[in-house]
C-alpha cells in the first residue's frame, strides 16, 4: 500500500475570545455586623490588614482613595519574584449594599489581567454575608484557566482573612453637629487633641506629639482613680479632612494591639466621624469589649463633640 504524504501542518489559530474570559463567584458568611463588614471591605486601613493572601506576601499600598471615581494602587511583593501591581478603581459604592470596582493586574509594566469585581452585602446586627463576583479577562498569553486558578486561590485566602479581620473590628460612629473643618482641626491639632481625648473623667499627659504621616503621639491616659495607661500612636496615612490611619501600641514602642483609622464625612452640615479599630487578635477584641471599650470610645467621641461646641 502506498503511503500517503503527510498533510501540511494546520496554522495555529488564536484562542477564541470566549477562552479569554471567566466568571468566578465567592461567598463568605462573617461573624460581624453588616456595617463592620462594609468598613472592613472599603476602609484602606482595614484593607491593608487583610489584603495579603499569605504571610509570604507583603502588600504595599501606594494610593488609596475609596470613593466613586477614586482608585487604589498596591504592590504585592514576594521574595525572589517581580512585584505585582494592582490598580483598583471604584465604580459604585452603596454603603452596606454593593461595591463595584475594576481591577488591572500588571507585572513589569505589562498588563496580565483585568476584572470587574462586584461585592454584594447582606446581613443583620450579628452576622453578615458577602458575595463577590469576578468577571475576569486574561490579557497576557497565560490561559485564562490558569489565571482563574490564581484568582480563585487569592480571593479565597483574602476573603478568609477579611472574615477574620471583620470579626475583630470595632466600629464607633457619631454625627457631630459642627463643620468638618472644625472637627478635623480639633483632632489634628497637637494643642487640642490631648484636651478631649479619652473617656469621661480621663486626662492625657503628653510626652511627644507629631500629628503627621510618619509622626507619633506618646502619652499617658490617666483614669479618674489615678491609674496610668501608657499609649503610643504611630501615624501612617493622613489625608486632610478625610481620614487618618494609625497603629496603637501598649506604651512607647510596646507591642501593637490594634490598627486604627478615623474618617470624616460631611452630612447635612454636620460631620459623621467613624473610628475603626482592627485588634491584633480576637482575644484582644473580646477583652476590649468586655471592659466596655465601645461605651468608653463613644464617650471619647462625645467629648470631641462638646469640645467643638456641638450639642
Amino acid at each position: 500500500m502506498t503511503a500517503k504524504p503527510n498533510p501540511a501542518p494546520t496554522p495555529a489559530m488564536p484562542e477564541p475570545a470566549a477562552g479569554r474570559f471567566a466568571t468566578l463567584t465567592f461567598a463568605r458568611d462573617v461573624a460581624a455586623p453588616l456595617p463592620v463588614l462594609w468598613q472592613a471591605w472599603t476602609a484602606p486601613a482595614a484593607r491593608a490588614v487583610w489584603a495579603a493572601p499569605t504571610p509570604a506576601v507583603v502588600v504595599e499600598f501606594i494610593e488609596a482613595d475609596t470613593r466613586v471615581g477614586g482608585r487604589e494602587v498596591s504592590l504585592c511583593k514576594v521574595d525572589g519574584a517581580p512585584d505585582i501591581r494592582c490598580e483598583c478603581g471604584w465604580l459604585e459604592l452603596e454603603p452596606a449594599v454593593r461595591a463595584v470596582n475594576y481591577e488591572v493586574v500588571s507585572i513589569a509594566g505589562a498588563a496580565q489581567s483585568a476584572a470587574l469585581v462586584t461585592a454584594d452585602f447582606s446581613g443583620s446586627d450579628a452576622r453578615s454575608r458577602l458575595v463577590v463576583t469576578v468577571q475576569l479577562s486574561a490579557l497576557a498569553k497565560e490561559p485564562v484557566r490558569d489565571m482563574a486558578a490564581g484568582y480563585r486561590q487569592g480571593f479565597e485566602a483574602g476573603l478568609g482573612n477579611l472574615a477574620g479581620v471583620a470579626a475583630r473590628t470595632m466600629l464607633l460612629e457619631r454625627v457631630i453637629r459642627a463643620p468638618r473643618a472644625a472637627v478635623w482641626n480639633a483632632w489634628m491639632n497637637p494643642l487640642t487633641l490631648p484636651q478631649w481625648w479619652g473617656p469621661d473623667g480621663f486626662s492625657c499627659r503628653t510626652q511627644r506629639i507629631d500629628l503627621r504621616a510618619g509622626g507619633e503621639w506618646v502619652f499617658d491616659m490617666i483614669a479618674p482613680d489615678g491609674t496610668v495607661f501608657p499609649n503610643h500612636h504611630r501615624y501612617g496615612e493622613v489625608r486632610p479632612q478625610e481620614r487618618i490611619a494609625y497603629a496603637l501600641l501598649w506604651g512607647e514602642n510596646g507591642p501593637k494591639h490594634a490598627d486604627a483609622w478615623a474618617s470624616f464625612e460631611d452630612e447635612d452640615g454636620a460631620t459623621r466621624v467613624r473610628l475603626g479599630m482592627v485588634f491584633s487578635t480576637e482575644a484582644e477584641f473580646q477583652t476590649a469589649k468586655g471592659f466596655g471599650a465601645i461605651e468608653l470610645g463613644l464617650q471619647t467621641l462625645g467629648k470631641l463633640a462638646r469640645f467643638v461646641g456641638a450639642p
